[in-house]
């Protein structure tokens, strides 16, 4: 198996599928690609090779069932279940490789509410449970009993997931999804894309994409287009005069030590904002940034973890009085600022142009589903497995909004 970087040395000049991006959402459809084709000659074009600043390499890396959308619900169904047999190597479904070390442990997702909150969490409930997520809702006797390193002043209820939540090592799984498309022949250009040449024939209905300009100078030709690019994914749709409000949104997770135990800590989110979990034998947290600025250089921080954030985790966890910052690191959200969603599929006037981005934080956890339902679109003419069609792009053209309700920080 050839590794995961560094990239091929040149582009073809000609290739079936191009897709913008080599982070976990390009890596991700390049995988299910090259399976369902493995004739299929595909390029990923990535910036940044190393992936050093990608969105998949400074990631939490974590998966719940706890949505409000139920798309999203059946994506993480579909993540959960690719994770356990990825880490496994049992059966090839799915994952077609060795067993990954991923790390994957599932403590659960709490959710904390006020009485304000109350009536929220219960109605997310309710969708959850629709959608056969494994969910309860615990009173405050109930996480006393459970969690007694937690103080419940202020609380009506949590809800907690009793199975498919947790955390996993993504880099690993990035790392594993494009060695696998790899393998299969798909081609890694160290490249960005300056430029995306139409070509909208006499009498046609729509315009295709016919041919991507690289920064190395090089000059492409493709039969299908996918915007993979995460955060940038905006900046490629305007190159083909397609208005696509996905941005780089940065959010700073703070690394803490802390010298006493929190038993059975699942993945916590306080309702004052800020989240919290174990990583080893520290933990992080974050919270909803101070400066909500677009494209932020990537430096964490610092004012995020004030005295009046030290405060609200101390008061909902008593033994982080005693904690201590150890570090911190920043990331991008691709944040949709249309609705919080991911947007997955075709351009309805360019036919061959495809999009998978703008997943607002759930992007490493939908990954395998995602990858999966975009490369049944692009080859069958529908996603088979997991329908992800209300995710389209033609949504934000209608101005209809399919707004998930539960994203943190």
């Amino acid at each position: 198996m050839r590794s995961a970087s560094p990239s091929d040395r040149a582009a073809p000049r000609s290739v079936d599928i191009l897709i913008a991006g080599a982070g976990v959402m390009g890596a991700a459809t390049a995988y299910w690609l090259s399976r369902h084709d493995p004739a299929l000659s595909i390029l990923l074009v990535e910036r940044d090779p190393a992936f050093t600043h990608a969105s998949s390499s400074l990631s939490a890396s974590s998966i719940r069932q706890q949505f409000t959308t139920p798309v999203n619900i059946a994506l993480s169904a579909f993540g959960i279940a690719f994770l356990r047999e990825a880490s496994s190597g049992s059966g090839h479904s799915n994952w077609s490789g060795p067993a990954i070390e991923l790390g994957l442990t599932e403590p659960g997702y709490l959710y904390l509410a006020t009485p304000e909150q109350e009536a929220g969490l219960r109605a997310a409930h309710e969708i959850q449970r629709a959608n056969n997520a494994a969910v309860a809702l615990l009173s405050r006797a109930a996480l006393n009993e459970r969690f007694p390193w937690l103080s419940t002043d202020g609380l009506a209820l949590g809800s907690l997931g009793l199975s498919g939540e947790g955390w996993f090592d993504g880099p690993a799984l990035h790392r594993a999804l494009l060695g696998r498309a790899r393998a299969e022949g798909t081609t890694l250009a160290a490249a960005e894309v300056t430029g995306i040449e139409l070509d909208q024939r006499p009498g046609a209905d729509s315009a295709r994409v016919a041919t991507v300009r690289l920064s190395n100078g090089e000059h492409v030709q493709c039969g299908q287009f996918v915007n993979a690019a995460g955060p940038w994914s905006g900046a490629i749709a305007a190159m083909a005069g397609i208005d696509l409000p996905v941005v780089a949104s940065r959010r700073t997770v703070f690394v803490l030590s802390c010298p006493s135990p929190l038993a059975g800590c699942p993945l916590l989110i306080d309702p004052s904002g800020f989240w919290l979990r174990p990583e080893g034998r520290y933990l992080i947290t974050g919270c909803p940034p101070l400066d909500v600025s677009d494209n932020l250089p990537l430096d964490p921080d610092w004012r995020e973890l004030d005295h009046a954030a030290w405060e609200r985790l101390a008061r909902r966890i008593p033994s982080l009085e005693a904690m201590r910052v150890e570090r911190a690191w920043a990331g991008y959200y691709e944040m949709n600022r249309f609705d919080h969603n991911a947007i997955i599929g075709p351009h309805p006037a360019i036919s061959n142009f495809w999009m998978i981005c703008g997943f607002s934080g759930h992007g490493m956890q939908h990954a395998p589903g995602a990858g999966l339902a975009l490369s049944e679109w692009m080859l069958e003419g529908a996603p088979r497995t997991i329908d992800v069609r209300a995710l389209g792009y033609t949504r934000l053209e209608r101005g209809e909004r399919l707004p998930e309700l539960n994203v943190i920080g």
